[in-house]
């Protein structure tokens, strides 16, 4: 007799967000993995359009649209999974230009996600803008 499994495993989770985010599809990887009572930590203090802690998915959709309307993407590539018993790691690098100022940077991230019943409840990132 087959046990029922877990809804999605951990290492599901994490390659598939990862596979959306390389094809661009950020936003269908938030609908389809994150909770609704996500909590996302940015390392740093924060600001009034991006605050450093925020919570629910609405919050997110939104500060993932700001980063879209605000920065100029030219390449985004993701080194991992890393796959622990509840969480993954992934190290994002990207090439953007900030829209503000015209300045063309590559910024390196390190994102620790954490899972319950196969959806991302926090997301933490931490920086290396080199």
């Amino acid at each position: 007799m087959k046990t029922a499994a877990a809804p999605t495993s951990i290492a599901a989770v994490a390659e598939e967000l990862v596979a959306l985010c390389r094809a661009g599809r950020n936003m269908d990887a938030i609908n389809a993995f994150y909770s609704p009572k996500i909590v996302s930590i940015e390392s740093g203090p924060g600001s009034k359009e991006m605050p450093a802690t925020m919570t629910g998915i609405d919050a997110i959709r939104k500060k993932n649209e700001w980063w879209l309307e605000n920065h100029e993407v030219h390449s985004a590539d993701a080194d991992g999974p890393f796959v622990g018993e509840d969480k993954f790691a992934v190290r994002w690098d990207y090439d953007i230009t900030v829209k503000a100022n015209g300045q063309r940077v590559r910024m390196e991230e390190m994102a620790l996600y954490t899972v319950e019943n196969g959806k991302i409840v926090k997301e933490q990132f931490f920086y290396n803008m080199g």
